[in-house]
């Protein structure tokens, strides 16, 4: 079979998945969009290749790790570098673009509709499209908080205007020694508001929106319901993969459709009541909104 026969028939295909999936879409009563890093990957916020080289070629011809995940882990020799790498981390992930196309054509496609996001991407981008705050449960952080580094409470700190100072005055892969965060309280120097340890902080903000996604999940889940997984693998799926399979298999009229270029696999016991689309995020959403 040729390579254009073969594009053909894929191209019927996803166009059939798509038709399948607009019609749950507009059968719901409710959506729950669950979404993971695929979803900021198909907007363009990739951690290699050219956008890493552009940013990052003097990290890695010094280190020699490929990547903004991995450099996010290497053991800095002291906080100069170490901010130095994460503030144009955070610059260019969170504060330097505006509303991301991708994210503004799905907030198009669900704002009609009663609709909750629960998200481990930590960009900020369902912000910055416009989502109503009070529909989004961000778990595990944001780019754009400090917290204490040894929390001495429970607080998070707007890190926006440090982040762009970092950004502009570093040299030689350092910040100067004055910008380097520290605690306002406690004095302890600052970390990032990232869940990857025990000493993550869960600020009040973020308790009201887990208690919102509870109280969402505790008066929808007997309605005619369409999860959505938009890009979630399996570095996390205790946070929504998992749910998601076990409330489907649970809720009688659910419905789950998931997304993802790879990890779009099911359990069999949810097969029946599943779309499995192994796509592009963009291209779905962009077919889904002009069907």
């Amino acid at each position: 079979m040729s390579d254009t026969v073969k594009k053909k028939l894929t191209a019927a295909k996803l166009s059939d998945q798509v038709a399948a999936l607009k019609k749950a879409f507009d059968a719901a009563d409710c959506i729950i969009v669950g979404a993971g890093a695929g979803l900021s990957t198909a907007a363009g916020f990739v951690y290699d290749g050219e956008r890493f080289r552009k940013h990052f070629a003097d990290f890695a011809e010094k280190y020699g790790f490929s990547d903004m995940y991995s450099g996010g882990f290497y053991p800095y020799a002291t906080p100069e570098e170490f901010w130095a790498f994460w503030s144009r981390n955070i610059y260019i992930n969170r504060f330097e673009n505006g509303a991301n196309p991708l994210y503004q054509k799905l907030l198009t496609l669900v704002k009609d509709k009663d609709y909750f996001v629960i998200t481990t991407n930590v960009d900020h981008q369902f912000q910055a499209a416009g989502f109503d705050k009070k529909r989004l449960f961000y778990t595990q952080g944001d780019y754009g908080l400090f917290q204490c580094s040894k929390p001495c409470c429970e607080k998070t700190y707007d890190n926006e205007e440090t982040i762009r100072q970092m950004v502009q005055r570093q040299k030689n892969m350092r910040v100067p020694t004055e910008l380097i965060p520290h605690c306002p309280i406690c004095q302890k120097t600052m970390s990032l508001n990232l869940r990857s340890d025990d000493t993550f902080v869960e600020d009040a903000g973020w308790h009201a929106a887990a208690e919102r996604y509870r109280k969402y999940l505790a008066t929808h889940l007997s309605k005619k319901i369409l999860f959505m997984d938009l890009g979630t693998g399996y570095n996390t799926p205790g946070i929504i993969k998992y749910p998601f399979w076990r409330m489907t298999m649970e809720c009688e009229e659910a419905t789950l459709a998931c997304i993802n270029i790879k990890d779009t696999d099911v359990p069999a016991e949810i097969a029946d009541k599943s779309l499995c689309i192994a796509a592009d995020i963009g291209a779905v959403i962009d077919m889904l909104t002009k069907e």
